[in-house]
């Protein structure tokens, strides 16, 4: 029997829409309307063949290490078990060329979309029937903003020294499993205005405050 491949270039594939997506869809629908943020990026999706949810979105470095993580569903239900499949995801695609454009891969029961830039690893997981290609947009919207927010100096260094700008990008792209946002300009645009009290002054501020403060002028002044 031939051996199917594990992972492939990303492409386009269409799918029947099951229970369990019609399910997801209405809920979507409902979410919307609660909440006004949410209208934007339910309009563009859950009017289609799926409401897309994002099981978690990881950065890991060429070692397998951790950078930023966040999971937003109960699959791994401890720290082990969530260390542990970014160990299994990691070697999988280790070896694979996901530097030139993004790639899929289908791990236990999951669809994994990565791309790889410098000695940094950027993974988006969704489950098994989720459109692959809202999940490499979501990608593709993190890695960019990402790379506005770092100035293009994509690398493991860069992000830890400004890890605080990327955990905020998590939430702004994803809100409990559902996609708020994918353009990487807005995305970038919302994390650099994301202060507590950039007014106040600084004698005022913690020691947090005060540098979210001055990194939020520093951004603005990169993405004019």
């Amino acid at each position: 029997m031939t051996k199917l491949p594990t992972s492939f270039p990303l492409k386009k594939r269409f799918r029947v829409p099951t229970f369990k997506r019609l399910h997801r869809t209405l809920h979507c629908k409902a979410k919307a309307l609660c909440f006004p943020h949410y209208v934007k990026m339910a309009s563009l999706f859950c009017y289609r063949d799926s409401c897309p949810s994002v099981k978690n979105i990881l950065l890991l470095d060429s070692e397998g290490k951790r950078v930023a993580v966040k999971y937003f569903s109960d699959d791994w239900p401890t720290n082990g078990a969530k260390l542990a499949f970014e160990k299994s995801i990691f070697t999988k695609t280790l070896k694979t060329n996901a530097r030139i454009e993004a790639e899929i891969m289908m791990f236990d029961s999951n669809v994994i979309i990565y791309k790889f830039i410098q000695d940094l690893h950027f993974f988006v997981t969704g489950g098994d029937d989720e459109n692959e290609l809202i999940l490499a947009t979501v990608l593709q919207g993190f890695f960019d903003a990402v790379a506005l927010l770092l100035r293009n100096n994509v690398d493991k260094r860069e992000a830890l020294e400004n890890l605080d700008l990327i955990l905020l990008c998590f939430d702004e792209i994803v809100d409990g499993g559902m996609v708020l946002e994918t353009d990487p300009s807005i995305i970038a645009g919302k994390v650099a205005t994301h202060t507590m009290d950039a007014d106040a002054p600084l004698s005022e501020q913690t020691i947090t405050q005060a540098w979210a403060t001055a990194r939020e002028h520093l951004t603005r002044t990169l993405l004019k």
